[in-house]
């Protein structure tokens, strides 16, 4: 395995991140975390860092274990062992809403909106434990700021937007939350080539203005160009890190992923 490549960043501070500092502990250190299903083991051990102010990018076939380890960082699944590590906080055995609570929120695959309310009712859910109103507010005008269209039809239902609104919504959505670390899960998937391009590029911006994201994705060639630090999952084990450009630019990756 090679080491990630420090880089340093300096991104505003709008959704509570910071700049990356190369010298500073790790925002997030996954700590040998397995995760198993029954008697199958789907998450082998493995160890992550994310520095604050970056992209991490996850990428890995399909059943290799992406989903299953972002689950068990937010507490949706249960970890068979190891640790997670937010801030020097120990998140180990905490109930997901906790988790959220200390500021580290999921964008889950298929986006899970909420068809039968309003897009703006939807927005104001991801704020449901904040009692700040201005706070609130402004971040629900920063949010339609990113996403214009959601503010066209923030009075529409939820069900009636394109899978692409959809994701925009499940985006918007988390960011009301106020999170530290924003984890994405396969946020392209079923989306048309423009509405992707689009949704990394409102990843990129967010990420400018202080948002650490962990992203998983299937699209290895989008992940890894926006991603300051990237590792390879393969059947439930990291088997190559490095900085993003690296990846891409790895004989093995593009073999395995990038069609040579």
């Amino acid at each position: 395995m090679t080491t990630p490549q420090r880089c340093a960043r300096n991104p505003r501070a709008a959704y509570g991140g910071g700049s990356a500092d190369v010298s500073a502990p790790p925002l997030l250190q996954v700590q040998g975390l397995k995760v198993a299903y029954g008697k199958i083991e789907a998450v082998h051990g493995i160890d992550l860092e994310l520095r604050g102010g970056e992209i991490t990018t996850l990428v890995g076939a399909n059943g290799a274990g992406k989903s299953s380890t972002l689950l068990a960082i937010s507490g949706l699944v249960k970890k068979a062992a190891g640790r997670v590590l937010f801030d020097g906080r120990d998140l180990t055995r905490l109930p997901a809403h906790r988790i959220v609570g200390a500021g580290v929120v999921q964008v889950a695959e298929g986006r899970a909106t909420l068809t039968t309310l309003s897009v703006r009712e939807n927005l104001e859910l991801g704020a449901y434990s904040r009692r700040d109103r201005r706070g609130r507010a402004d971040d629900l005008a920063r949010v339609y700021a990113l996403f214009p269209v959601l503010e066209q039809r923030a009075e529409g239902l939820a069900g009636n937007l394109s899978g692409g609104e959809q994701q925009m919504l499940a985006i918007g959505r988390a960011l009301m939350a106020r999170p530290r670390l924003l984890l994405l899960d396969e946020p392209s998937m079923g989306l048309a080539p423009i509405v992707v391009q689009e949704i990394f590029r409102t990843l990129r911006r967010i990420n400018r203005d202080g948002l650490t994201i962990f992203l998983v994705e299937q699209n290895v060639r989008q992940a890894l160009k926006i991603a300051q630090q990237a590792y390879v999952i393969e059947t439930g084990r990291i088997v190559l890190a490095g900085s993003g450009r690296e990846l891409l630019d790895d004989p093995a990756v593009r073999q395995a992923y990038l069609g040579g």
